[in-house]
């Protein structure tokens, strides 16, 4: 049976310094990774990378906006440079802007959409630039992007923000088709995370109810767990576990696939 053990292996987690970019960052090192921990965070992002130093694991920061191109060329260098290579993205940054429809900023907007779309295709392009035979790591590897459940139900209150993750999907879908045509040697997937109770979660829950869709935070994350088949939020373990695993040889030959980590509730 094929183990999880990333022992040998280089991550990049985009917006790695907190909440679900953070466990994902611990749990790759966990499974023996060595890991970028990528942000606009600076100090945030460098105190995270210290706490996995502190728990045995080789781990840096590397400061990163991922919509500048030229920061990711840099961000790559440096990463090959420090840890030896490249053979894992996660695509994990992101924002939420709360909005109904009827009352868009385009701003706003746009300013997803940069870095939930953009910010993810560059990341897509800078892997495979690394991992490819030609590039500094050379060896292939695993794109993990993250999309979201948003991508796969209709939720009041964040109509943009849904849109940028559905376009996550096929974002993912096209680079593994690329990847394989083209010999790269990348695998590319995605996963839908469930709402979780991170900074970014508990503050959609304020936004709902500020918007008078819901009663209260409580009940908007409450309303959540109800359409939710195994009736709770998710945790950031569960996300963590499952980019994990598409890093690993256990998925070895997946590829182009979504992988809802939502409790059942997109299906």
């Amino acid at each position: 049976m094929t183990s999880y053990d990333l022992t040998g292996r280089v991550a990049l987690v985009t917006g790695g310094a907190q909440g679900l970019g953070a466990g994902m960052a611990e749990a790759l090192a966990a499974a023996g990774a060595s890991v970028a921990i990528a942000d606009v965070q600076n100090q945030l992002g460098e105190e995270t990378a210290s706490a996995l130093r502190a728990q045995g694991a080789k781990a840096e920061f590397v400061a990163l906006d991922v919509t500048d191109d030229g920061q990711w060329a840099t961000a790559v260098e440096k990463v090959v440079g420090a840890l030896g290579g490249l053979d894992i993205v996660v695509n994990n940054a992101g924002i939420e802007v709360t909005n109904l429809i009827v009352d868009l900023d385009a701003d706003s907007a746009r300013k997803m959409l940069d870095v939930n779309v953009i910010g993810t295709a560059l990341g897509i392009k800078h892997a495979f630039r690394a991992m490819r035979p030609e590039g500094p790591g050379g060896k292939g590897g695993a794109v993990v992007n993250i999309a979201s459940v948003a991508a796969t139900i209709a939720f009041p209150g964040i109509g943009v923000y849904s849109a940028t993750k559905s376009a996550i999907d096929r974002l993912t879908r096209v680079a593994a088709m690329e990847s394989g045509k083209l010999g790269y040697g990348v695998r590319v997937n995605c996963i839908y995370p469930a709402l979780t109770p991170t900074a970014m979660g508990n503050k959609l829950a304020v936004d709902c109810a500020e918007l008078g869709l819901f009663p209260s935070p409580e009940a908007a994350a409450g309303a959540v767990a109800e359409m939710t088949p195994l009736g709770r939020l998710g945790q950031v373990d569960d996300m963590a576990d499952a980019v994990v695993f598409l890093s690993s040889d256990a998925a070895k030959f997946i590829t182009g696939a979504g992988l809802p980590v939502d409790g059942g509730m997109g299906m």
